[in-house]
């Protein structure tokens, strides 16, 4: 069976504290950016905890809001605090959408396509279960060029591990994540009047503690290349990443710029 995401989802509260609360915070450029209106049926490809749907449906009075992701966790998680009949949560592969042709009128993703091994097969599956008209919309993290906290662990990683630093090119030079490949993406699979942009966010941690925490649990690249580390390596990393976040003042608050690509297409007629 083919991998539907490369990234490591084990917990819904997990990835809430470590990717969630920011999706949450880059849903509302995003939203802005591809447009919402009353009345449609929407698809939100690679829903995670929900962040997109339950941003959406604030925004409107969509029809229908169905939302997949191929984490039963993190579908499980959104589905439990989900108190809109509107949202449909479930189980599902990016690159195989369980949906007939033509069923939506906005079709959506964010922060998905670059953890998608197939990511061209799952702007193809967008596309085709687009309407005629219909917006195709994603976003996915500027990982090279725009996103501090990540680089601050992986690229403090790097000088201590060689293993890091394969991990970090991996993650820098993910599907759809560089200047102009999701336009390149959108135009290949057929869309038109495709707009390619970037959006900004801040990421804010009350502490060290704030930023690194997460990173402990189960979720995600940073916590997936912790696993590897025996204790003596753990505490040597975070001992190098905290003098990073500090970065020569008291520990507190600190406030780092996330850009991410995103892009918009219409499905046209024929």
């Amino acid at each position: 069976m083919s991998v539907s995401s490369t990234f490591n989802a084990a917990d819904g509260d997990g990835y809430d504290l470590q990717m969630g609360r920011w999706s949450q915070r880059l849903a509302e450029p995003f939203l802005d950016f591809v447009g919402t209106a009353n009345g449609e049926s929407v698809l939100d490809v690679g829903c995670g905890t929900g962040s997109l749907a339950f941003g959406l449906a604030r925004r409107c009075q969509v029809k229908q809001l169905r939302a997949i992701d191929c984490s039963p966790a993190y579908v499980e998680h959104a589905t439990r605090h989900s108190h809109d009949p509107r949202i449909v949560f479930g189980v599902g592969d990016a690159s195989a959408l369980d949906f007939p042709d033509h069923s939506f009128d906005r079709v959506l993703s964010l922060l998905v396509l670059h953890f998608v091994p197939r990511a061209e097969q799952a702007v193809a599956e967008m596309r085709r279960v687009a309407r005629p008209g219909a917006v195709v919309g994603a976003a996915v993290w500027d990982t090279r060029g725009g996103y501090v906290a990540n680089r601050i662990f992986f690229d403090t990683a790097a000088v201590l591990d060689p293993k890091a630093n394969e991990r970090r090119a991996r993650t820098y030079t993910r599907p759809m994540s560089r200047p102009g490949q999701l336009a390149k993406a959108w135009l290949a699979a057929g869309l038109t009047n495709v707009v390619e942009t970037t959006l900004m966010i801040r990421m804010e941690f009350a502490s060290f503690d704030d930023y690194w925490v997460p990173y402990l649990g189960k979720d995600g690249p940073q916590a997936e290349y912790i696993a590897t580390l025996s204790e003596a390596e753990r505490a040597r990393l975070r001992d190098a990443v905290r003098l990073a976040y500090v970065d020569g003042e008291p520990d507190g608050p600190r406030s780092y710029a996330a850009l991410a690509w995103a892009v918009k297409g219409l499905r046209p007629a024929s």
